[in-house]
């Protein structure tokens, strides 16, 4: 079965850090830019961590930059992304996308259910 299986997600407070997973299945990542996307409640799913195929580029959103990281491990067939000096507002579901591009543009090929993500005192 062609799927991508997201895990890591849980409660944290204001400050700490979680390491989210991206597993494929059936095909092959390297192949795949993938963008990590945040859906808070109530609100529309936004990319904000995206790794291109070949050279392994990462772009960030803004909101994210310096406290993200994307990273792939191809012979894992995984894509990671660490977040660090969570903040209340990056609660939500994390889901990844694969797009069969360099970068993360256009319609994803894969995407994975998500998993919670709660950052919360």
């Amino acid at each position: 079965q062609l799927q991508l299986v997201e895990s890591g997600g849980g409660s944290v407070q204001p400050g700490g850090s979680l390491r989210l997973s991206c597993v494929a299945s059936g095909f092959s990542l390297e192949n795949y830019a993938i963008n990590w996307f945040h859906q808070a409640p109530g609100k529309e799913p936004e990319g904000n961590s995206c790794i291109s195929t070949g050279d392994g580029s990462t772009f960030y959103v803004d909101s994210v930059k310096g406290r993200f990281t994307v990273s792939r491990d191809n012979a894992k067939n995984t894509v990671y992304l660490q977040m660090n000096i969570l903040r209340p507002e990056d609660s939500g579901v994390y889901s990844c996308a694969a797009f069969r591009n360099y970068y993360c543009a256009g319609n994803p090929t894969f995407r994975g259910q998500g998993t919670q993500v709660t950052v919360s005192s």
